[in-house]
């Protein structure tokens, strides 16, 4: 009874309005320098030896200043995943929404080739992809809730499709954007399964934080242009760091590892 009434208390307190102070726009913005953060890390600083040498070799050889920032960049993934559930909730026109993902991961295709491969054709496909299939866990479940065996069939379709795109983040990343929309008022639950389903359960957990001071206001990013530009941020950045490491880096695709790993510090996820 205790610890169901601390539960309780908890779930209140995250709920007070004083502590909700970042806007839509606010989380697109933490979300956007994080995922910078460790993409530029993981294309840029993994060969460079002062930042894979450890803080303190004699505790740990895992802490460098590598490891720092890609465990800063697990947060952006969770915080992206939320907004998905956010835009599933307030948009006008779901399927436009959904157009304009599949639109993105299609348009991030080539840049994410070409820095995975140094080719036009990679095996796996762009965090886009999971993205576009999250949003559409969300459509499939809401319609087919009450009726079992067509949300069996049709989450059984998309994670399938999920495993044949082989997309950042896979079926794991699929399931936790449902996870997020189906717990959307229980905000301890909500983050106790999120933060299992996805590698980096600690780092997960701290994206959280500013997940629930969301304080559901859109925030300054309000037109069509800032809007789109923020979607095609991820390809551009992508394009980027390809031709910053293409003098002197390798482009084998065995390089490739997935966010898991985010101890190696010569491949980037």
């Amino acid at each position: 009874m205790e610890k169901s009434n601390a539960a309780v208390r908890l779930n209140r307190l995250l709920e007070e309005k004083k502590y909700r102070i970042l806007s839509g726009s606010a989380l697109k913005i933490t979300a956007l320098v994080t995922m910078l953060i460790d993409h530029t890390a993981g294309v840029l600083l993994r060969e460079i030896p002062a930042c894979t040498a450890p803080f303190f070799p004699a505790i740990s050889k895992t802490v460098t200043l590598y490891w720092c920032l890609r465990s800063i960049g697990r947060l952006a993934f969770p915080i992206y995943c939320f907004l998905i559930t956010e835009g599933y909730a307030h948009t006008h026109d779901k399927k436009k929404y959904g157009i304009n993902l599949l639109a993105f991961a299609l348009i991030s295709e080539i840049p994410w080739n070409l820095e995975h491969s140094g080719k036009l054709f990679y095996s796996s496909q762009n965090v886009f992809f999971t993205l576009f299939l999250g949003f559409l866990a969300i459509c499939a479940y809401e319609r087919y809730k009450e009726d079992m065996p067509e949300l069996l069939i049709s989450m059984a379709a998309l994670f399938g499709a999920s495993l044949l795109l082989r997309a950042d983040y896979g079926a794991k990343g699929m399931a936790f954007i449902l996870i997020l929309h189906i717990f959307r008022e229980q905000k301890i639950v909500q983050a106790f399964l999120g933060s299992c389903i996805l590698s980096s359960p600690f780092a997960v957990s701290l994206a959280f934080i500013p997940i629930n001071m969301y304080n559901g206001e859109r925030g300054f990013i309000k037109s069509k242009p800032a809007k789109y530009a923020f979607y095609a941020i991820y390809p551009l950045h992508i394009l980027l760091l390809y031709f910053l490491k293409k003098d002197g880096s390798d482009t084998d695709p065995n390089s490739h590892v997935s966010h898991t790993d985010i101890y190696a510090p010569k491949r980037f996820c």
